[in-house]
């Protein structure tokens, strides 16, 4: 087994405080109204959704992912930073054991926040995830959610995504806007 790793920042004027919440903390509720053309649900398979717990994305029928199974590691809503893994789902194929995220979320200089994500890709043999096919997954990835641009909290307030369209934006947790 290999390991190949990838980093990704970019850049948006929403707070990281407000972004960690939504992307975070509310992923779990937000993403399947703001998505639920492809997202069925979100549930906790183990644990309390916290960390070590196991947490399974089921997608709409009939689309190309059926589920999405990631494995909690880190969530430090004080360092404003999260790490997961991908550990079951259609994506890994036959090339890849897991992937796993760590992202951090850290304020600007315009009061917004630069979005830190470093991908490793845990691979079978001696398979090598070239840097062409991580940048499809993740052009594929914010191409999947450029149309989030609004979600709602829980408390009813509206985060508005303004996403740097330089750098093709943010990477939502499991999947999102990259």
């Amino acid at each position: 087994m290999g390991v190949n790793t990838y980093t990704y920042e970019s850049t948006t004027t929403i707070s990281p405080t407000r972004l960690f919440k939504a992307l975070v903390l509310d992923f779990d509720n937000l993403v399947p109204k703001l998505l639920s053309q492809h997202v069925k649900n979100n549930e906790t398979i183990e644990g309390d959704g916290g960390v070590g717990s196991i947490k399974q994305m089921n997608f709409v029928e009939g689309g190309p992912i059926k589920y999405l199974k990631h494995k909690i590691h880190v969530i430090d809503d004080k360092n404003l930073e999260t790490k997961y893994s991908l550990i079951e789902g259609d994506i890994l194929g036959e090339k890849l054991e897991s992937i796993t995220y760590d992202i951090k979320f850290e304020a600007n200089d315009n009061g917004g926040c630069v979005y830190k994500t470093t991908t490793e890709y845990h691979t079978k043999g001696d398979h090598v995830v070239s840097e062409e096919e991580h940048n499809v997954g993740r052009r594929e990835n914010h191409e999947y959610f450029q149309g989030c641009r609004s979600i709602p909290s829980r408390e009813s307030f509206c985060l508005r995504l303004n996403i740097d369209e330089k750098e093709s934006g943010l990477h939502v947790r499991n999947y999102a806007c990259t």
